[in-house]
Formats: C-alpha cells, structure tokens, sequence
C-alpha cells in the first residue's frame, strides 16, 4: 500500500479524566486557583502569550492567551492570538473558530484576514479562501504579502495558473524578499515541471535563510517526485525535522520516502521519534498503522486502526487501510463497510476500489464487483491491476468472452513479468498458439498456489465450448480451494452448459453448502426451481438467504422480481424492493431498481419521489442522478430534468451517455441547437457513437440541410464498412428529398458489399415502390426470397406490405413462411393469428393462444386474442383479455376503440356508446376518428 501525505480534521471529545491521588487533585487545585484568580492581568496573561509565540512555543501561548480570555472573553486580540497559538500547533479547525471570533469583534484586518487565509488553505479551503478575500484590500505591507501568498496557494490548488501568478506577482511587489512567496513561486516553477528551476529558486531562498523547513521540504519533493533521486530526497526531509523536531508533515515525508525504499525498519524508527513529538497526532497513528500493516503484524495493525478510527471516522486514508487490515483477515462484511466509504469519500482512490472489488468477490457477490468494477471505469480510476481484476469479475458473472479480452489485456502489459506467466499464456492464446498456451495455463495452474491461472485456463476452455476439458480444470481449482463454493458454481455452470441439470443442481447445492448464503449458486438453484414450476422453492431459498442476512439486498430484490415474475399485484412487488431500499439505503442497486419499477408501470410521481429520495442518500452516483433526470423528464419536469443530466455531464466527462441524455431533454424542451451540441460533444468522446450519429442525422434532415446529414452517414459507412447501417442512413437522406432513384443507387451499392442484408433489401424495395416501379419491385423480392430462403426479416415486411392494402392472403403466406422458419417468433404468430382471422379461416384463435404464451405480458398480443375470441362470440373471455391489454397501456385508445367494438358485438351498446363518445372527445388526438363516428351512427 503506498503512503501519501494524510491529513485529519481532527474531533475534540469529552473523555473521563485519570485516577489521581488526593495529593495530586489537590495541588493541581491549588495551581489551578493562582493561575485563574491571581497571578496578573489579562493584559498581562496576553504579553506573555505573545513572547511565547515569539519563542515558537505555541502550547504555553495558548494556555497563556485561555487563561486571558477567561477575564476578557471579548477581546479581539486574544481571540486573534489564540486562533495564531491554535494555528502554530496544527489545531486548524479551532483556530479559524477563534479567528472569525476576532473578525467578528473587529480586530484589525490587515492580522486577522492574513492569518485566516493560511489556515482556510491549511485546511484545503481553496475555493472558500478565493472567494472570500481576493477582493480584500489590505493596509500593511506584510498583510497584503501574506494573504496574496495565500491566494497564490488556492488558486494554484484549484487550477487557475494565470490567477495564481497574479497574486504572487501581487506579493513579491509589496515585498520581493518574503519567503513564503518566493516558495510558493518555487512551488508553481515545479507545477510547470521546471524542476531545475525550481531547485535553483530554493537553493538560493536556503543561502538565505538555511532554516527555511518549508523550502526545505518542498526541495525533497521536488527531488523525489521530479527528478526521481529519493537518496537527496531523504537528505532534504530529514533537514526539516533537523530544524523544526515538532513538524509532524516533515517525519510523514521521511517515513514515505523510506517505505519508497522498503526501508521498513527505518520508516519505523522514524515513527519512533515521530511519537515522541506528536503522540496523539492522528497521522501518528496513521502511519505506525501503517507500517504494522507493510509488517505483515496484521493483529497490531487492526487494533492500531481501530484507535485511528476513533479520531478519524471519516477520513478516507484511515478507512481505506482500516479496510485492507479487514480484509486480510478475511472480515468482509467490515471490510466492505470501510472501503465502501472510503471509496465513496475518495472515488480517486485505487487501492480501495480495487480491494472493495475483491471483498465482494472473496465474499460470493459477483454483481457487486462488476457494478463497484463498472463505477471505477467510468470514473476514470487507473489501475494497473484493473484487467486482471475484470477478467476474474466478468468470469465470476458468466461472461466467459468478456473475462477472456480482459485476461489478455492483462498480458499485453506485463508480458516479461514472471509473476505474470498466466498473462504471457493468454497472449499466446490471443495469438492463435492455442495448444501452447493452454499447455502454459495447465503448467501454470499445477505449479502456482494461486488461481489466477486456473481462471483464466478455465475461461479459455469454456470460450471455446471445451467443457470437459473445463470441468477437469475446474477439479484443480477446487483442490486448491476445497473449502470454497466458487469451484462448484463453476462446475454447475458448466454442467448446464452440457445440458445436465441434475449434475448442475448437485453442484449449486454443494456451493450453498459450503457457504449458504453464496448468492451466485443459490439464484442458479432458484432459477431451476422456476424451470421446475416450483416457485415456492424458488422463494424459499431466498428467505432461507434472509434468514442468515436479513438485509442481504441482492435476496430482497431476487424476491421482488420473484414477485413481478408470478403476477403478484405491483404494489407488493413495490414493496419488496422498498424493503430492500430500507435495508440498504447505501447501496444503489435497490434505489435504482425502484425506480426503473415505478416508471415502467406509469406511477410517475412516486418514480420521482424515490429518485428523489435516491440521489438524497446517494449524492454521488451518477446512475441514481441519471434516473433521477429521466423521472423529471417522465413528469415533465424538463428543465429540472435538463440540470440533472448536467450534474451527470460534470460527474462523467468521460461518458458520452449522459450527453446523450441531455440531448434528449434539450430536443423536449424545445431547443434543437443545445440538443445538436450535445451530441457534437458526445461524439467528441466517442466519433463512431451511433445514437449521437443517428440524432445529428434526424435533426440535420429537420432543418433541411441534407449535406451535412449524408456526410455524417458516409462517416458511418467508413466506421462501419461491413454493417448496413450507414447505407441506410444515407439512403433515409436521399428518400427524404424524394431522390428515389438516388438511394435506390446507394442500395444496390450497399448490397454489393453486404448480399444479406436484409434491412438493405427491404429499403431498395420500398425506394422502386416510391417511383413507381412495381414490376422491377416485384421482380426484386421473387429473387431476393428465392435467393434467401432462411431469411425472415424480408418476408415478414413485406407481410406488412400486404395488411396495408388488405391482401390478407399475400399477408398470410407471408407470414406462415416466418413462423415455418422460426415457431418461436411470437410476433409473426400474433401478425398471422390476426390475418387469419380476417380471412375467416379456422385455426385464428389457437395461434394467437400459441404467440400470448410465447410472450405472455405483451398486450398487443391480448388485443388480438380479445378480437378473435369476440369473433367466435365469446365475449366475457374476450372482455376479460381485452381490460388486461387496456391495465398494460392504458394510454392506447386503439385498445379502446376495440373494447367498444367488443361490447358492440356482446349487444352492449351503451358501454359502446361511452366508450366511442369517450373517443371522440379526443379529437385529433386519436386518428380513428371516421371509424368511431361510424360506429356511433350504427348504435
């Protein structure tokens, strides 16, 4: 674990006092009564605070300036001096509190603005400081030196280099001898990686002033991260605490520098000496955490963090190695609460990304590795681990082929690496050397304690349908983790994989065995429990899961869509997931499952009120502020909407999806520019991202600029030489100017290249159709069908073809050639059931019976068994289906408009009646306005 300069916001606590004998009580009584009721005048008390300033002592000085205050608490210099002691000895936080007491009681500005300054920058109040005193016009030459130094400092820190030069020219020409400036000037000389320039400039301020310990410092690390010489960096750092023994972030750089070195006696010797200065220091404590951990003294280590902790419960450093101890002690449950805060504090933190990563693979929680796996890619976190990491991640969820690209990348970067034979044996693999680098794996594997390679080797076996091969692979990974579930989930995996369920079942359950609640297995189980018909096992096993881990989130939400899966009202399905939201308010996944759940059923007010209620708890994940924009958008809410994916914009600068989104809320809004340069900026990220391609065309076309729409399709065409959807994006340019014969030219070109294309087919058919040359479009398709006889894209369009002008006997054969080809495409079914049932013929009714049970939830499917069954006079069954497809889309007056016409077929002509009259009100919002003022006559 590497060492950075860590620093706390330290808490003061009450804490019960020490046993002390009656003597000492006594006397300490006795010195506290002189020191309070005698002993001089606060005037006094104040003089002597101030000379021990002068004499570097802050400790006295603040004792000094209290025992002042407790006479004259209103005082605006002793509130000035304490905040000064308070400062010098390290205790920020108090010491802006007792500054902004002395501003509040007007102590002079050109002490108070200055001093306060350098501690909001000591604290990292960059921004703060900035906007609060660069506007402040100071009096005295030494107020104004020091506080443009300050804001020379922040505005450096926040990346505004020219306003930072400003300010340090400011100083150095009120004063071109201060020190400090002539540091921070050093400071931006090595930000610009001038690094001799820099080591120049302190090498005269130190003949000037040899103890200077800030310029002191600043050469070690200009010497250990500039110019890489950690020796003369090492010199540097112990010259600080040579003159300054008490300056705590000096012993922090001699001990980093010496762990750079893996010097772990000295480091430790240093924290000694670190101790007798700073014993209570919580970067003390850190640091001999630390150590003990590099020690492998991992039990000194735990408790060590445990006391680091109670200072500095929210400090991302301390919760990152507090979770890396828990881990190696196999904890974790508390390793995964640390480093889930950690990372959360700290997203820019590698180590806890990649160890929270794998706690929640050592822990048997696949999906919360990829989605911790996901979050770190997106933010940007790099980490050389990080493709090793991922193929374990994606094979442990079951996606053999994305393990395997990882597991090869991981190759490519440490190809020399001897640690790394299992990456050079992927590369070989990656090279087309098959049998020798599953040689390599299998040496790998039968010679390393490890099991990096015997994932690897079985993910290569299963990738290429192997599964013997892999099922033998999967034996050594259990014998050399035999009392682990990951092998036999493997091995059940692979056994469905061949097709024997009974061989899968028994390994899921030896897994759960092993380990009750390993969820991969036990959702494998349940899901064969569905297979089986047998929901209530299925439940069960997860209650079972509860009942070891009531708050496990991942069985809570598998109950949930357990629920919606066997028809279980919404409500109830609402409140499984809220339940797993209330067990968990810190994980995302149930916040952004209710979400999703409540906007696919159209409660669009409480989807926004748990999006709401998400980003509340979760301020920073860019999923849950995503849902919370499309809710806003759903609600019409567009421009909350449109500051939402903003924030998601700003959290992922990387991402072209959320421009996407954006682009979206723009166009609803009505603002056609923004929407455009949304996506401009998207494909900035990402130049061949085809929604943004496809946006960029649409609205291109809308405006009339035709140009530039056919020469972003044509980009596409080059992206994407063998794919048809350039071909048809510039062929959708030229028919939207009615050039026919011009796409129909694009077309035929595309064809050339790409022969099956039936997307292609269908678009050079619909182009001869538009001018008007139907003999050479009939001609086309008797080819084209004759040519690809397996093909179902082209038959079932021109099916469609056939309903528009009501040949329902083209229609059906059409349509009967698809469901040949394909019995399992519940919508050619559906389409056939619906033409069959206009010609009058037998057998309507069974196939649409056979497409609803292919896709039981869609409701155009219950629209046209409701038609049919109405046909056959049977109008309870299809008033009963045709109310379902209503309570699917109640939104769809066409389903209306085909309850009114079953009820008129039932005799029920009033319900008609307020059903057409219901309609009619609708206007042009409903475009069968003829067909209900007919219908309406005919009651």
């Amino acid at each position: 674990m590497n060492i950075y300069t860590f620093h706390f916001e330290c808490r003061t606590g009450l804490r019960a006092p020490p046993m002390k004998t009656f003597w000492t009580v006594l006397a300490v009584g006795l010195i506290s009564t002189l020191v309070a009721c005698g002993g001089g005048s606060a005037e006094s008390m104040l003089t002597s605070g101030k000379e021990y300033l002068a004499k570097n002592d802050p400790k006295a000085a603040t004792i000094q300036i209290k025992n002042a205050l407790q006479k004259n608490p209103d005082s605006p210099e002793g509130r000035y001096l304490l905040g000064k002691a308070l400062a010098a000895s390290g205790d920020f936080a108090n010491a802006e509190l007792e500054l902004r007491k002395a501003q509040n009681l007007k102590h002079s500005a050109d002490e108070v603005v200055p001093q306060l300054a350098t501690v909001m920058l000591a604290m990292g109040q960059h921004k703060k400081l900035t906007d609060e005193f660069a506007s402040a016009n100071l009096a005295t030459k030494a107020g104004k030196v020091e506080l443009q130094t300050a804001l020379a400092s922040a505005y450096s820190a926040q990346g505004k280099a020219e306003l930072a030069q400003n300010a340090l020219a400011a100083a150095l020409e009120a004063d071109p001898s201060y020190g400090p400036a002539l540091i921070a000037q050093a400071r931006q000389k090595a930000v610009q990686k001038d690094f001799d320039g820099a080591l120049k400039s302190l090498d005269e301020i130190i003949a000037k002033n040899p103890t200077s310990y800030e310029a002191w410092r600043l050469k070690g690390d200009v010497l250990a991260f500039g110019n890489a010489q950690p020796k003369e960096a090492l010199a540097a750092y112990r010259k600080v605490v040579e003159i300054k023994p008490d300056h705590v972030a000096g012993h922090a750089s001699v001990i980093a520098n010496l762990l750079t070195q893996n010097d772990l006696e000295g480091a430790a010797a240093q924290v000694v000496k670190m101790k007798a200065v700073a014993p209570n220091n919580p970067q003390t404590k850190f640091l001999e955490t630390q150590i003990a951990y590099q020690k492998r003294d991992f039990k000194s280590a735990r408790e060590l963090a445990q006391q680091l902790l109670r200072v500095a419960p929210t400090n991302a450093k301390a919760l990152q190695l507090a979770g890396a101890i828990e881990f190696q002690f196999k904890s974790y449950a508390q390793a995964e609460a640390l480093l889930t805060k950690a990372v959360a504090a700290a997203p820019e933190f590698v180590l806890a990304h990649r160890l929270l990563i794998m706690t929640y693979l050592r822990s048997g929680q696949p999906a919360k590795a990829q989605a911790t796996l996901n979050q770190s890619i997106s933010k940007g976190v790099k980490d050389p681990e990080i493709d090793t990491i991922a193929g374990e991640v994606y094979l442990q969820n079951g996606d053999v082929k994305k393990a395997e690209e990882y597991f090869a990348r991981a190759a490519k970067a440490a190809p020399k690496d001897a640690k790394k034979q299992t990456s050079l044996a992927l590369a070989h693999l990656v090279g087309g050397k098959e049998e020798i680098a599953l040689g390599e794996l299998q040496d790998v594997a039968a010679s390393d304690t490890g099991v990096t390679a015997d994932m690897a080797l079985i993910s290569a076996h299963l990738r290429r349908g192997n599964l013997d091969k892999a099922l033998k692979a999967i034996d050594g990974l259990e014998k050399k983790q035999p009392d682990k579930p990951f092998a036999h989930n493997l091995r059940g995996r692979t056994l469905l994989a061949k097709k024997d369920v009974p061989g899968a079942r028994k390994s899921f359950e030896r897994a759960v065995a092993l380990n009750p609640t390993f969820f991969p297995a036990v959702a494998s189980l349940a899901a064969l429990d569905l297979i089986d018909k047998k929901p209530e096992d299925a439940k069960k096993r997860f209650n079972d899961v509860l009942a070891k881990e009531p708050k496990n989130g991942q069985a809570l939400l598998a109950l949930a869509e357990l629920a919606s899966r066997t028809g279980a009202p919404t409500d109830d399905v609402a409140a499984l997931v809220t339940k797993a939201v209330d067990a968990n308010p810190t994980e995302a996944a149930a916040r952004m499952l209710l979400v999703e759940f409540y906007l696919g059923n159209k409660q669009l007010p409480k989807a926004l009120t748990a999006a709401q209620s998400a980003v509340s708890a979760l301020p920073d994940s860019p999923e849950l502020q995503d849902a919370l924009g499309r809710a806003q958008l759903a609600s019409g809410e567009t421009n909350q909407a449109i500051t939402t994916f903003n924030k998601v914009v700003a959290m992922q600068p990387l991402s072209s999806f959320p421009l996407l989104r954006l682009a979206d809320a723009h166009l609803i809004a009505k603002n056609k520019d923004a929407a455009m340069q949304s996506l401009k900026k998207a494909l900035d990220i990402k130049p061949d991202l085809l929604d943004a391609q496809r946006g960029l065309i649409q609205y291109s076309m809308q405006d009339k600029k035709y140009n530039e729409a056919q020469n972003v399709a044509r980009t596409v065409q080059k992206q994407r030489p063998k794919e048809p959807v350039g071909y048809l994006m510039e062929g959708d340019v030229l028919l939207a100017q009615q050039k026919w014969d011009a796409a129909g030219v694009v077309y035929r070109g595309a064809l050339k290249e790409l022969p099956n294309a039936a997307e292609i087919a269908l678009k050079l058919h619909a182009s001869m159709m538009a001018s008007a040359k139907t003999a050479d479009a009939e001609k086309f398709s008797a080819a084209w069908l004759k040519d690809h006889p397996k093909d179902v894209v082209y038959p079932f369009y021109l099916g469609d073809l056939a309903i528009a002008r009501k040949d329902y006997a083209s229609a059906e054969k059409y349509y009967g050639s698809v469901a040949k080809l394909q019995p399992n495409n519940a919508a050619a079914l559906n389409n056939l059931a619906w033409v069959t049932g206009q010609l009058n013929k037998p057998g309507a009714l069974a196939i649409a019976e056979s497409a609803l049970k292919l896709a039981p939830t869609q409701p155009a499917f219950m629209d046209t068994l409701a038609g049919l069954l109405a046909d056959k006079n049977e109008y309870d069954k299809a008033l009963e289906w045709q109310n379902k497809a209503i309570a699917a889309q109640p939104q769809n007056n066409l389903f209306k408009f085909n309850l009114a016409k079953i009820h008129i077929k039932g005799g029920k002509k009033e319900l008609a009646r307020t059903e057409l009259e219901a309609l009619a009100k609708l206007g042009d919002k409903f475009q069968g306005q003829a067909d209900v003022v007919t219908l309406l006559k005919s009651l």
